[in-house]
């Protein structure tokens, strides 16, 4: 199971939003500098994590985006999932009806409780235990 670019690159670039936080909005093109990420994959990225409700746009000449909820209630699932989508590993564990052994794999069961390990990770995890994570890495 694997990351793409997408869930790897917004995770960043809400980390980034968190640590920038404050009252004033950040612009994309900080955060770009700042991460090394195309501004334009970044405007993809912002526009699906808008949507979901996790971050807000502010118009004008100060604009740009800021965190819609405080970062101690933004879970990392929460971003994971709107790029990514379910982490289970196969696509039987979130929708039975797709195979017709469903009910009497064995290996069902293993994947499905792999995806529970992983979303309890990932759920126990916040944007604001990232920020921390990030100064006492030096980052």
């Amino acid at each position: 199971m694997k990351l793409s670019t997408k869930g790897r690159y917004a995770v960043r670039a809400m980390i980034d939003l968190a640590v920038q936080s404050g009252d004033s909005p950040t612009l994309i093109k900080d955060i770009s500098a700042r991460q090394q990420i195309s501004c334009l994959y970044l405007e993809q990225l912002f526009t699906r994590l808008k949507t979901a409700g996790l971050v807000r746009s502010v118009r004008g000449p100060r604009g740009g985006f800021m965190l819609a909820r405080p970062p101690r209630e933004i879970r990392f699932i929460d971003i994971v999932q709107v790029m990514e989508g379910s982490m289970a590993p196969v696509e039987c564990v979130d929708n039975a009806m797709l195979c017709s052994r469903a009910g009497s794999c064995v290996t069902r069961r293993v994947w499905a409780e792999v995806k529970e390990a992983v979303d309890g990770v990932l759920s126990d995890i916040t944007l604001e235990d990232l920020v921390e994570r990030q100064g006492r890495n030096g980052g």
